[in-house]
């Protein structure tokens, strides 16, 4: 949803004409998602936290372009509140699985020792 809703307001102008913005918070964008995809495919939950933590900085990313371009008069402050929640959602999802995967890191870790 935080792709299509991205790609949507920057395929208007003036967005639509700012080449490097446009292209870098949609690339940011992807990003979130193509790392929790390539993290969930991997075999270990340490590796997906490490890949859900570069997912977590990609939202940064776009929340610092929407900050930007709502900055620039590309979008109003209706879309910057909106788009915020939904990356305030994604973020705290993001916080709960990192947060279980290194528990279930650390219960592992725990049985090996003992």
């Amino acid at each position: 949803m935080l792709t299509r809703q991205i790609y949507r307001i920057t395929s208007v102008s003036p967005f639509a004409k700012d080449f490097g913005l446009r292209d870098q918070i949609r690339r940011a964008s992807v990003s979130v998602m193509a790392n929790i995809a390539e993290g969930f495919e991997r075999a270990r939950p340490k590796e997906f936290a490490h890949y859900l933590a570069i997912a977590k900085g990609s939202v940064g990313e776009v929340r610092c372009h929407l900050y930007i371009a709502q900055d620039l008069d590309y979008i109003g402050q209706d879309t910057l509140d909106c788009l915020g929640e939904l990356i305030r959602e994604i973020g705290a999802m993001l916080n709960a699985l990192i947060g279980y995967l290194q528990k279930l890191e650390n219960h592992g870790k725990a049985k090996k020792e003992n």
